[in-house]
């Protein structure tokens, strides 16, 4: 009974598909080299297709880095970083130059902010339009600081009341300049927010300078009527 029982179970088929597990050889893994020459032609042959570079497409980036040449080196100190920021000294040189120009011309794009505005024009007109004596403040005060270092006692005694008596007189007229500037400054802009002794003060340190360092330059010759 045994053995017929056997003999039918090896005679009836399975009701699915049996894959048996085997051992897949080197030769069955790769490819022939026949096998690989008809799978090419066959690629190459088709419309439309790109064969493979071996390599990933470069980014836009990178692709802009090559045609521009190599980057310079990141900087090693907060200095040159600074440097390369500020750009070269000649460039540094034609800015600072343009700038001065520009401040000695008037412009207000490059006038500092003391001297901004129609109400300083105005006052440095004023002043320019006239002679005055503080104008000789710096000549005079180098040759008084001059006499005070001479190796004679002789000179030294007589400098300090030529310097007391110079500086007086400067401020005496360095009062009324400013007063005069003040008061036509009031009568041609009544509405100016500027104080009486500011204006004074600007009026007065322009009149103590050389006509020729004045910054910015002077826009009348004296005698001229400034409106």
């Amino acid at each position: 009974m045994d053995q017929v029982t056997s003999h039918l179970v090896m005679a009836l088929p399975y009701p699915w598909r049996v894959k048996f597990l085997r051992q897949r050889t080197a030769d069955a893994d790769e490819p022939t080299d026949e096998e690989v020459v008809e799978d090419t032609s066959t690629t190459v042959g088709t419309k439309g297709y790109t064969p493979s570079k071996g390599r990933p497409t470069p980014k836009r980036r990178e692709a802009e880095g090559r045609k521009r040449g190599p980057v310079a080196p990141p900087p090693r100190t907060q200095r040159e970083a600074a440097k390369r920021s500020r750009g070269t000294k000649d460039d540094r040189r034609r800015a600072t130059a343009e700038r001065r120009e520009r401040m000695a011309a008037g412009d207000e794009r490059y006038l500092l902010a003391r001297d901004k505005g129609p109400v300083k024009a105005y006052v440095r007109n004023l002043v320019d339009s006239r002679r005055h004596l503080i104008g000789l403040f710096m000549p005079l005060a180098l040759l008084v600081v001059v006499a005070m270092l001479s190796p004679s006692s002789y000179v030294q005694v007589y400098a300090a009341p030529v310097l007391f008596a110079v500086l007086l007189v400067f401020a005496v007229e360095g009062f009324f300049v400013g007063r005069s500037v003040v008061k036509a400054v009031r009568v041609k802009f009544p509405d100016a927010p500027d104080r009486a002794l500011g204006l004074g003060w600007y009026a007065f340190v322009r009149a103590s300078q050389i006509r020729k360092l004045r910054v910015p330059k002077p826009q009348v010759k004296p005698g001229d009527e400034v409106r």
